[in-house]
């Protein structure tokens, strides 16, 4: 499950922004646009797996039946040449998409008695899945190649995708039994049914501190998203994409480290360190080039396991750890809200306006762009610093019973 999951979303996700450059011919407004419906779907999310998953039906069944779904959508946007087209169908894609990363999260801690010991271990997979997409489009395909992208290969990274989403939405009724979680006899409210009661959380100092430096973090994240590839291929850094796959081997690399990290360090170290790690990696990125300072580069790349792991997946099992037995899955479409959603929403705008103002002659002035969100991650680790307090995890845990 997770490794179909990631294969789907690094299939395409990771090019998008070189596509539309070169297929499209996408100004950095419209591939801002484009970028931004990951963020339209994670905002609707928390409603949807609220909603649904927490309260009516399994969440595995969902799962298979937005990933077929998904699958026609990721069709369509191979087959479309246009961005007037490409808009609509990515959206919807999009907002199909995002709430599945909280249900395949849903599914794997409902399974778990000690998530923060298991759930590395299983999310391990999703990270191989990133990669095998990455080395298949640069390494087995080449179509990243720059004669690749001449002749729009690019494309065929949708194709792939879509075969990916019907097999996960025919897999995913294989899995175990996911279903909602009912309290009996309590009458139905309006913000119960929507997920609305995970928002409860944000009553606790430290998870409203860690909500809102989620949101701020993924500012300078969107960056990444939607510069990476694109810098790489500008500054004729070859199989950009497979290198870029640097960064999930890492990833599996620091996911085995989360438990020693945690039980050593304990969650506020652990999350200052994905928080430093953002912030050092774009200062890489400004001052690297694809000549002498190459190895610059490929570190920046290689930080990815620290700034995702730590900072992404210790946050998921720290919301995990504070959400009741009944939000489980709530309180995780509510941190992808707060994460995927608003905060990467602000932070793709950002990114579209700066990279269209450092533009000229079809080059970008790299350096100046890389320095924004590094200069931003670093007065977000001063913050939260400052403003977390470090504590124990705990979990109000539930196994999986039917309603």
């Amino acid at each position: 499950m997770m490794f179909l999951e990631f294969f789907i979303w690094g299939g395409w996700f990771v090019t998008l922004g070189s596509y539309l450059a070169s297929t499209l011919h996408a100004s950095g407004a419209q591939t801002a646009l484009a970028y931004s419906t990951q963020s339209w779907g994670a905002i609707i999310a928390p409603f949807v797996v609220g909603l649904i998953a927490d309260r009516y039906f399994n969440a595995e069944q969902l799962l298979g039946a937005i990933h077929i779904a998904g699958a026609l959508l990721l069709y369509a946007l191979y087959s479309t040449r246009h961005f007037q087209a490409f808009y609509p169908c990515v959206l919807a894609y999009m907002i199909l998409y995002m709430p599945t990363l909280a249900l395949v999260n849903t599914i794997s801690f409902r399974q778990m008695d000690e998530p923060a010991r298991h759930f590395g271990g299983v999310r391990l997979w999703g990270t191989i899945g990133w990669i095998v997409a990455g080395l298949l489009i640069s390494y087995g395909f080449a179509w990243d190649s720059h004669g690749g992208i001449a002749r729009g290969l690019l494309a065929k990274t949708f194709l792939m995708s879509a075969i990916a989403s019907l097999a996960l939405g025919l897999y995913s009724f294989t899995l175990p039994r996911t279903p909602p979680l009912r309290e009996p006899g309590q009458p139905p409210r309006l913000a119960h049914l929507l997920g609305l009661d995970a928002l409860a959380l944000l009553r606790h100092r430290n998870f409203a501190v860690f909500f809102l430096a989620s949101i701020l973090i993924c500012i300078p994240l969107a960056f990444y998203y939607q510069n990476a590839n694109q810098f790489l291929t500008e500054i004729h850094v070859a199989n950009a994409t497979g290198k870029q796959t640097i960064g999930q081997m890492s990833e599996v690399a620091f996911m085995l480290l989360i438990p020693v990290f945690l039980k050593t360090f304990g969650m506020k170290t652990t999350l200052l360190l994905g928080m430093l790690a953002w912030a050092a990696r774009y200062l890489l990125f400004a001052f690297g080039n694809a000549h002498e300072l190459a190895f610059m580069l490929i570190v920046g790349i290689a930080l990815h396991g620290a700034c995702y792991d730590f900072f992404f997946v210790s946050g998921q099992i720290y919301t995990d750890s504070k959400a009741g037995a009944r939000h489980k899955a709530a309180a995780q479409g509510l941190i992808t809200l707060a994460t995927y959603g608003v905060g990467m929403l602000i932070g793709f705008w950002a990114a579209g306006l700066i990279d269209d103002r450092y533009a000229a002659g079809g080059a970008h002035d790299w350096q100046s762009i890389w320095l924004f969100p590094a200069g931003f991650a670093a007065v977000v680790f001063a913050l939260f610093a400052a403003a977390f307090r470090n504590e124990a995890l705990t979990y109000a845990h539930a196994r999986s019973t039917p309603s």
